[in-house]
């Protein structure tokens, strides 16, 4: 059995003398203890020596991906005919016996047998010294870390904080020629400033025409609207500015080139920042845009330095000053920064800014993840979660109902309205509640103030307006008089003998009935009590009465025996 091994300087083959050591595989690192004792166990068979650096580079970057360089390859099939080969890979194993046609060997006691091979490997191989194996192999290492950082040139960010600095500047510098050429030429021809808004069609329109006398003569049309035309030519005609000579409107055309030339590029550069962020981030593009994308890559300092930061720094990036100052003023801090120039935070109303960049924050933070660390290069997560965005933003607005805007236990808050409905039917469980008018209570409005007589003729027309009433009335009143004049009565009808009419009688009755009716059922017990003694002080002349007839009849019988 052969033993495949890697070294800095190239591969090397190993026979194995006594595979009946293998099987101990606790024992096999006393083997290696020693050179004597490894030199027992394995023996050098061949040696490929990389020839160059790059050599050694590439061989190790295909090992690392698992596959057989070209030298490896011609080497395996000079020296492994008929041999089994222990390899410390097994997807190489696998690659190799595909390819090569040869039996391969992974496990535990090749491992071993590995860690033992590099412990003895200086003794084991002849012209090997440690002193160069050394270098070798930091230089190998140096390299090969260089290469995987360069493993996808696509992916340097680098160019994409750069084009996005000068794309600023260029903004900034473009702004200043042209506030420059409006305030320059604005001598000569100030209406023209109101006339063309536009900073790029006034610097090709000042360029075209110069002197505003020629403005009747050209033709503006592959410049300017027609309507516009029509009144830069009117405007010419009656203009207020000063004359300038020739080598002023020279100058003025050369800063118009000087502006002409900075837009171009930018139009240049901002085609070029589209492509690259399309290429590097193409889920952050497609949730920000290009350029607030390449702001937050430009202020994080790079695409995987910005994956590092969670949804809520990167919602605030680019408002620090603000943020610190906040919280040492103790004031409420800022709801967001670069990221409020994205299109859907724009979208937003102003009371629904601060939930959509929340949001939008959070999903920013995953696609540049998925950017930075991810495989694909494809943009679906980020059109994906825009999607969601876009949806959270129209329930926000109002503009659409669903069950997204659920409660905290998950449940939507629609359901609590829809507890009497009947589940899969449109009808309600209980009838609907109507409006009761009977409940209304009506507050009369008030009476105006009239004389005296006014009122008095009122009372009379109700009394007589209400007849059944009258003998109740009568007998309350009879009620209410003095107890002075009930007495004089009563002496009256002792002194003449004479008993009460049966009016009188019937009277009384009724008007204890009345006072019965009259009072209420719910009266207190004094009112009770009082109720009582009235009632035997009338029952009491009732007694005197009757004794008095009784009286009348015996002298009558007296008379008439006598």
């Amino acid at each position: 059995m052969l033993v495949l091994f890697e070294t800095p300087a190239g591969f090397a083959l190993f026979k194995v003398l006594d595979e009946g050591k293998l099987s101990k595989v606790e024992d096999l690192w006393k083997d290696f203890a020693s050179s004597e004792s490894a030199r027992q166990v394995v023996e050098l068979k061949a040696f490929n020596k990389f020839e160059n650096t790059s050599d050694a580079l590439s061989a190790a970057t295909l090992l690392i991906d698992s596959k057989p360089s070209k030298g490896l390859r011609k080497f395996l099939q000079k020296h492994c005919d008929g041999e089994t080969l222990a390899v410390a890979d097994s997807k190489l194993g696998n690659a190799i016996k595909e390819k090569l046609k040869i039996d391969c060997l992974h496990n535990s006691a090749v491992m071993e047998l590995m860690r033992g091979l590099r412990n003895q490997l200086t003794e084991l191989m002849s012209g090997l010294a440690p002193h160069d194996l050394g270098p070798m192999s930091l230089g190998l290492s140096h390299s090969l870390s260089r290469y995987k950082l360069k493993f996808s040139p696509e992916k340097v960010d680098t160019m994409i904080i750069q084009a996005i600095g000068l794309l600023d500047d260029l903004d900034k510098e473009l702004n200043t020629y042209a506030m420059r050429v409006r305030e320059w030429y604005g001598w000569h021809f100030p209406e023209l400033t109101k006339i063309v808004a536009d900073n790029i069609q006034y610097a090709k329109a000042v360029k075209l025409m110069g002197s505003r006398a020629n403005a009747a003569n050209l033709d503006f049309s592959e410049i300017l609207p027609e309507e516009v035309e029509a009144e830069l030519k009117e405007a010419a005609v009656i203009s207020m500015g000063t004359e300038v000579s020739d080598i002023d409107l020279l100058n003025i055309r050369e800063l118009c080139d000087q502006v002409l030339a900075l837009s171009e590029y930018r139009a240049q550069l901002y085609d070029y920042l589209k492509s690259r962020m399309n290429t590097i981030a193409p889920n952050l593009t497609a949730l920000v845009g290009e350029l607030v994308g390449a702001r937050l890559i430009a202020h994080g300092g790079s695409l995987l330095n910005l994956a590092k930061q969670p949804g809520s720094t990167i919602q605030i990036l680019g408002a620090e000053k603000a943020l610190f100052r906040a919280l040492k003023t103790k004031h409420s801090t800022p709801k967001y920064g670069l990221i409020y120039h994205a299109s859907l935070i724009g979208q937003a109303a102003p009371k629904n800014k601060g939930k959509i960049s929340r949001s939008l924050a959070a999903k920013t933070a995953l696609a540049i993840r998925y950017d930075a660390l991810g495989d694909g290069e494809d943009n679906s997560i980020g059109l994906e979660s825009r999607a969601k965005l876009e949806t959270r933003l129209r329930v926000l607005e109002g503009k659409e109902l669903g069950r997204s805007a659920g409660s905290t236990k998950g449940k939507p808050k629609i359901e609590m309205y829809e507890k009497d409905r009947k589940k899969g039917a449109g009808a309600l469980i209980t009838s609907a509640k109507t409006y009761n008018p009977a409940a209304d209570l009506v507050i009369p409005e008030a009476t105006p103030k009239k004389s005296e007589v006014a009122s008095k003729k009122r009372k009379h027309e109700e009394v007589e307006a209400a007849p059944p009433a009258e003998p109740v009335e009568a007998a309350t009143e009879e009620d209410r008089e003095p107890e002075n004049e009930k007495s004089k009565k009563k002496k009256k009808s002792k002194d003449t003998g004479e008993s009460p009419a049966v009016g009188a009688d019937g009277g009384e009755k009724k008007k204890k009935k009345n006072k019965e009716t009259e009072e209420p059922p719910s009266a207190d017990a004094d009112g009770e009590k009082k109720k009582k003694k009235k009632s035997k002080d009338q029952d009491a002349p009732m007694e005197t009465d009757e004794s008095s007839k009784k009286d009348k009849k015996k002298k009558k019988k007296k008379h008439a025996h006598e």
